[in-house]
């Protein structure tokens, strides 16, 4: 029981530290934290927060592999399609932030970030399903709906962005950007 205990006092003094922005203490504590109790991603996803900050991207994507491994969480698995995707590894980015989505659709990094790789890599039509999973939990975000209908007009669907952008501003009638992709999309 003491172990479990060191676990999660060492985890919460890492992550106050980690807020505070004192990584060397932070780290010290992840580690401890680590060290006593090896069946929880948690240390490891504050130490690969600590190695990204360092600018050691190497570290940091072992130690979001590591935390995977342990337990594949959305966000090990966006930590590492970030670093991915900071190392020009974009395909790899790619699959990491849409397995982060089918773990939890409501990351908002991992769909953020697929819409950018989607339009890189012209893998546009991988990403509108994960955004309509989305929109699906939460209706009204508009943002995510307004980036779902940018994504269906590159992907020449203009019937189906201009419907989502009419939902947007059934919604929010004075959503300028709203209103601007649709007068593009008429034009």
């Amino acid at each position: 029981m003491s172990n479990h205990l060191d676990y999660e006092i060492n985890k919460e003094l890492g992550e106050c530290y980690l807020f505070m922005g004192d990584l060397e203490k932070a780290e010290q504590y992840y580690t401890k934290a680590a060290s006593s109790n090896g069946v929880h991603p948690d240390p490891y996803l504050g130490l690969a927060t600590i190695a990204v900050q360092k600018g050691d991207l190497d570290r940091a994507h072992v130690l979001y592999a590591k935390a995977a491994s342990i337990e594949p969480g959305d966000k090990a698995l966006a930590g590492m399609a970030l670093v991915e995707m900071e190392t020009g590894r974009q395909d790899a980015a790619f699959e990491n932030f849409s397995k982060a989505l089918g773990l939890n659709p409501e990351n908002m990094v991992a769909i953020y970030m697929l819409v950018q790789l989607g339009h890189v890599l012209g893998r546009l039509e991988e990403v509108v399903p994960h955004m309509e999973n989305y929109l699906g939990i939460d209706p009204l975000k508009h943002d995510v709906r307004y980036s779902l209908a940018g994504c269906l007009a590159c992907l020449d669907r203009a019937d189906e962005a201009r419907e989502q952008l009419e939902r947007i501003l059934e919604h929010d009638p004075e959503n300028t950007a709203a209103h601007e992709l649709l007068d593009q999309i008429r034009s």
